[in-house]
Formats: C-alpha cells, structure tokens, sequence
C-alpha cells in the first residue's frame, strides 16, 4: 500500500494507535506506539526520537567513548523515518500495524550508525552495479521455562530448558510442545516473516528456523523482526527464548548463518551459476567468494559482535574457526552450495544467533561486491574434510578486543562503510570490552577466593 492507501485502511478500521521500531547497533528493537494522528503527521518530516538509542549499550549504559552523541551533546532528537512498505500487523497482538524504521533521510544523507541505514547504502550500490543480492538467514536459539523475573531471581543460574537431553531433528519434542511449535510457525507467517523449515537442533530445548529468502534488505527486515517476535510468541507460552550465542559451555553455539546469492535485475538469472565450471561456480561468484576472504578479518566484529561470540567460534562445536571455505563443508567459514541452477548460494557461516542482521548483511554483501569490483581471483583451494586443520588461510582471531582493533585500524573497513561508522561501532564494541574485563566472574571466585 502507498501513504494514500495506509491513511484510508487505518481510518476505515477506526485504528487509532500504530507500533513502529527501528534496530539499534547492537540489533535490539527500539520503538513505541504512537496515535494515528501523530503517525500520519510524521510520513513526511520523520518522528523525533532522542539519540541516547545509538548512545547507549544494549543494557542501557550510556558510552563515555563515542562523539556521535553524549553529555557533550545533551542528547538531542533525531529523526527517524518509517517505512511504509514495511508494513504488517501483528497477530498475537490484536493485529495492530506495525512498521519499521531507520534514521535515513529524505536526501539520501543518513545517521551513520544506523544498521538499517548502511545495508540501505551497500544495497544501492549492489543494485547499481547491476546486481539484484537475495539473501536469507536462518537461526539456532534456546528455549527455557523461564520468565524475566525467575531469571533475575536465580542470578541466571539452575535454568531450566524447555526440554531434557539432546534431540535433534525431533519429531517427538516439537510434539509434546506443539502449541508453542505450531504458534511459532503459523504466527510467523501472519507476521510475512514465513519459514522454509523449522525444528529442534541438537541440545536440551534448542530450535532452529530458516526464514524463506528475499530481497537483502527484506531478508534483514525479517530477520531482525524474527528474533523479537520468537521472544514475544515464547513468552505467551511462558518461556523464554534465547539468542545468546553460546550460553553453556558444555552445548554447541547458536548460530545465524547467512545465505546469498546475486541476481540480475530482472531476478530471473541466478548470476552464481554457470553450466559451464565443474561445480557450476560463476566468475562472478568466485569474486564474490573472494572477496569476502580477503575482507573477513577487517570485518569480524559485524558477525560476532558480543564478547560471548567468540565462545561459540571454537574447534568441533559447528561454528568456524579459520578463514576457509568449502563445498557444502561445514567447518568452512564459507560454504558453497551448488545443488541447482535457481539454488547456488553461498552460505557465510560466521554468524552466531547474537548477530546484528543489518550489519552482519551489510559485511557479507559489501565484503562481496569488492571481491567483484577488484576482480579478485579465488586463490585459495577448497578445505576438504576438517577446516579447523586447515590454518594456511589463517585463522579467525578468537576474541572481541582484537577483532575490533583490527577493524578499527582497517582501510578496507573504512573504505566499504565509511570512517564515520567504522569510528562509531568499534567504538562500542571496545566498551563492551571494557564492561566485561572489569566484571568479577563466577569462574575467578571458584579458582582464586580460597586457595590463592
């Protein structure tokens, strides 16, 4: 629907209040519900919305090492802008609009830290050089008979999964669990956010659900809206779900693996096929493959971006550790996947549930196009068998901290997202550092209290 049309369903339907959100840095939902009449006033001129969104941290902790906003600003509004092709009711919420937004302003100009901003910008320039990217990403997430309260009561300690032992791919636990099951499922699809498949994973009370590919920007919208709504539907239910990427030691992580591949402008040529290479690999997708090789280790912190995601990248537990890639291997940080002439993708396998979709998108699709723009040729032989072996490529580096120095001091950063982002994020991915290094853990208590 155009504005016209949304103004006429909202005013027949005596519709008086509107939800909207937009993603922060770290891809957490910030929004409210508005009147009618303050939705339609704002389609124009945008909706104030103060700063501190992208000045603080995902626990609302205002940063001290940021100049995007601060004390030193006295955190003003910005505006932000719905946009209206983004629009959906939420069925378990009395079917009230909903829509998404960013900080993307009429000109062109944009907030630089905006996620959704930035894949608006490395998605314009993807279309301009005449190719159409189609993405999809797909999640692993725990589930747990919990609430927020008998979390905080238990200092997240004794929690309880939603079911016992490791079963995945199974039939029986979906069952016994069938109305959350089903609700996720037939819920998500009410919301335009439909799965190509959804079931357990390997681990007490863990799911996994791959959301149906689209256009980059719509496969983000989704994928962001996803991780919220799961949390929603499994707290109507009593439970809560968890996007953590790795919150036990003993359980593999969760990942959140993104699918691609480019199209032409028409979407009806698969530009990573071609007939005529062994494994029907394109030029272009060799480049693309390529580039993101060359650029992963300047963009690591855009799809691990927690200190806790690189818990998950470790050896045997199916997340990867070495900047490789493979066909259809999975201990490959990259897998390509060759099946069909309408399914040759790539699969970036870095990702952990805990990614931010816009920028773990933007680093994907930006990564690739400079592998095409730069005629990167695809030097590396495939990893057969164990990629975790395989360290000629080198290796991812294993912590927050010296992912984002090497991204702070990276030219390819820079010259993919620009230094007013790069500056920005690395910024506060250093803070989340500084909050975890000053932190007493259970682990120090146990080692040091008594015996040192």
């Amino acid at each position: 629907m155009d504005k016209q049309q949304i103004i006429k369903y909202l005013q027949e339907h005596n519709i008086h209040k509107i939800k909207f959100a937009f993603a922060d840095i770290d891809g957490i939902l910030r929004g409210k519900i508005i009147h009618q009449q303050k939705f339609i006033d704002g389609l124009e001129a945008g909706y104030g919305f103060c700063d501190v969104v992208f000045g603080w941290d995902s626990n609302d902790n205002c940063y001290d090492n940021v100049d995007l906003t601060g004390w030193h600003t006295g955190y003003p509004d910005r505006p932000c802008r719905i946009d209206i092709s983004t629009m959906r009711n939420i069925p378990w919420q009395d079917d009230t609009p909903f829509f998404l937004a960013d900080f993307s302003k009429a000109n062109g100009d944009d907030l630089h830290a905006c996620p959704r901003s930035l894949l608006k910008r490395i998605t314009k320039q993807s279309e301009g050089m005449g190719y159409y990217p189609e993405f999809a990403q797909e999640f692993e997430w725990f589930n747990f008979k919990e609430t927020p309260q008998t979390l905080q009561d238990k200092s997240f300690a004794n929690i309880q999964p939603l079911t016992p032992g490791m079963f995945g791919y199974s039939v029986l636990r979906t069952s016994q669990q069938s109305a959350f099951y089903y609700d996720l499922f037939n819920l998500l699809e009410k919301f335009n956010i439909p799965l190509e498949g959804l079931h357990t994973e390997t681990g007490p009370g863990v799911y996994e659900a791959a959301i149906l590919h689209d256009h980059v920007l719509a496969a983000a919208d989704k994928a962001v809206l996803f991780k919220n709504a799961v949390k929603e539907i499994a707290s109507m239910h009593g439970i809560t779900a968890s996007f953590m990427a790795k919150w036990s030691e003993e359980l593999p992580g969760c990942s959140g693996h993104i699918h691609q591949s480019l199209w032409g402008m028409d979407k009806k040529s698969n530009l990573f096929y071609s007939k005529d290479d062994a494994h029907n690999m394109s030029e272009v997708m060799q480049q693309y493959l390529a580039g993101q090789l060359y650029c992963l280790p300047h963009l690591l912190p855009m799809y691990a971006p927690t200190i806790n995601s690189y818990k998950r990248l470790v050896e045997g537990a199916w997340a990867p550790t070495t900047v490789t890639w493979g066909f259809d291997n999975r201990t490959a940080a990259l897998r390509v996947l060759h099946p069909s002439k309408n399914y040759t993708r790539l699969e970036t396998r870095i990702p952990g549930s805990d990614s931010n979709p816009y920028l773990a998108m933007s680093a994907a699709l930006a990564s690739g196009l400079y592998g095409i723009k730069h005629k990167l040729k695809l030097d590396t032989e495939p990893t057969v068998g164990n990629g975790y072996q395989n360290t000629k490529s080198g290796k991812l580096q294993s912590n927050l901290y010296q992912a984002t120095v090497d991204m702070q001091n990276s030219a390819i950063a820079k010259e993919l997202f620009g230094e007013g982002f790069v500056d920005h994020f690395t910024q506060t991915r250093l803070w989340e550092c500084k909050q975890y290094a000053k932190h007493v853990t259970d682990w120090e208590l146990k080692r040091y209290f008594e015996i040192i």
